[in-house]
C-alpha cells in the first residue's frame, strides 16, 4: 500500500513540476510578437484565445485607432490597424516577458551584453524621460526598449516599436 501511494505521489510531482515551472516562466519576446500574441493577428483571433482584453479607443491624436490590454501573465497593450479586420501592428510590454533574457527592471549593461548591435538614442531624454534603445533590422527596428533616465532600468519593451502618445 505504501509503495503505491509513494509511486502515485512521485508521478503527481513529476506531472505538476514541469507545468508549474513553465507557468511561472516569462513569455518570450521576438520580432514576430510576444508569447502567443503575434503581429498581424486579428483582434478576434487574440480575443478568442483570451490573450487580450476589450477593444478600446487608442491615442486621441490618431483618429479611429484601437488598443487592447494584454492579459495575465503579460502586462502591456496591443495596438491595431484602423481598418477591419483590425490587425495587431505593435505590442508594448510592461512585464511578464523577456527578450533573450532581458526584461523589465534590467539595465543598459544587461541589454548591451545580449544585443551587441543595438542603437542607443539619448535625444528623447528631456522630452519623454527615457533613453530609447533600438534593436535594428535592415531598415526598421525589430524591437525597442525604453530605459528610465532616473532609475536606469528598462520600463517598456516594444515590438517592433513603443507607440508613444503625447
Amino acid at each position: 500500500m505504501r509503495r503505491t501511494l509513494a509511486a502515485g505521489a512521485a508521478v503527481a510531482l513529476l506531472a505538476l513540476g514541469p507545468g508549474a515551472a513553465t507557468a511561472a516562466a516569462p513569455k518570450k519576446i521576438t520580432p514576430k510578437g510576444v508569447g502567443q500574441v503575434k503581429l498581424g493577428m486579428t483582434f478576434k483571433q487574440l480575443r478568442e484565445k483570451r490573450l487580450v482584453g476589450k477593444l478600446r479607443p487608442g491615442c486621441p491624436l490618431a483618429e479611429n485607432t484601437r488598443t487592447a490590454r494584454l492579459r495575465a501573465p503579460l502586462k502591456g497593450a496591443v495596438n491595431f490597424t484602423r481598418s477591419n479586420p483590425r490587425k495587431a501592428t505593435d505590442i508594448t510590454v510592461r512585464g511578464g516577458a523577456k527578450a533573450r533574457g532581458v526584461g523589465i527592471g534590467d539595465t543598459l549593461a544587461d541589454l548591451k551584453a545580449k544585443f551587441p548591435r543595438r542603437k542607443v538614442d539619448h535625444s528623447q531624454e528631456d522630452v519623454l524621460g527615457v533613453t530609447l534603445v533600438f534593436i535594428p533590422r535592415k531598415r526598421n527596428p525589430k524591437e525597442m526598449f525604453a530605459i528610465d533616465v532616473d532609475t536606469k532600468k528598462i520600463t517598456l519593451i516594444g515590438v517592433p516599436i513603443i507607440a508613444v502618445c503625447e
